[in-house]
């Protein structure tokens, strides 16, 4: 059972939708407003939230951006907006998901198990991966950095593991498309930028004075400790 926040303003789809959820064992609360939801975040921590994006008081995408902004809550976006542009820019503000209205209830309780799983930590999981300070430990799926903790997203988390794993080799930004968003005939190399950079961020770098990610120009990014010889 999952305990999920649903944030849609339309009581014909919120009302089915939550009690079909409910149904298949989740617990589920429903509001209507992005503010009402983005306090329902950060007050009840829900195990993943479900965003629809034409919201009465503030559209759903500067939401996530707000919510991206201090929460690493996994989110589904749910929506009847299905531009490929516009599906772009869901995943690049930070949503884990992202459905298409109309959807079944048995799809969206797919996506959203399929969601948390990336989010669980496996029993006799792999070995926590070290570089220089930087600690990524994929059976509790935290990070540290020199002892902090780093506030990641399911997504982050992912990219950054996968880079640990490569520590020291460049990896191609096809290669990240492929193995961390799983878009084997390629995808916009934008959302690899955007999630490198937030991830610099957590990591206090920039791309103009990197530590840990170092850009190779026309051919994607390499992370290493701090003081290694390329």
């Amino acid at each position: 059972m999952a305990r999920l926040l649903l944030i849609e303003d339309d009581p014909a789809i919120s009302d089915p939708l939550r009690h079909a959820l409910r149904e298949r064992g989740h617990a589920v609360a429903a509001v209507r407003s992005a503010m009402t939801g983005l306090q329902g975040v950060l007050d009840d921590r829900p195990d993943l939230v479900i965003l629809d994006l034409g919201l009465p008081d503030l559209d759903g995408l500067e939401m996530l951006r707000m919510l991206r902004a201090v929460n690493a809550t996994p989110v589904i976006i749910a929506t009847a907006r299905d531009d490929e542009a516009d599906i772009i820019r869901g995943l690049d503000a930070g949503a884990d998901d992202y459905v298409v209205k109309p959807f079944t209830a048995a799809q969206l309780d797919a996506r959203i198990r399929a969601v948390l799983r990336r989010g669980a930590a496996p029993a006799n999981g792999p070995a926590p991966l070290a570089v220089g300070e930087l600690r990524v430990d994929p059976g509790s799926r935290q990070a540290t950095l020199a002892g902090t903790p780093l506030e990641l997203t399911p997504r982050e988390f992912d990219l950054l593991h996968h880079l640990a794993g490569r520590a020291g080799l460049v990896v191609t930004k096809r290669e990240l498309l492929t193995e961390v968003w799983q878009l084997p005939y390629g995808g916009a190399d934008k959302t690899v930028d955007v999630h490198l950079s937030w991830l610099r961020r957590k990591l206090g770098e920039t791309a103009q004075r990197p530590r840990y990610l170092h850009t190779v120009r026309g051919v994607g990014v390499r992370l290493e400790a701090p003081g290694t010889d390329a």
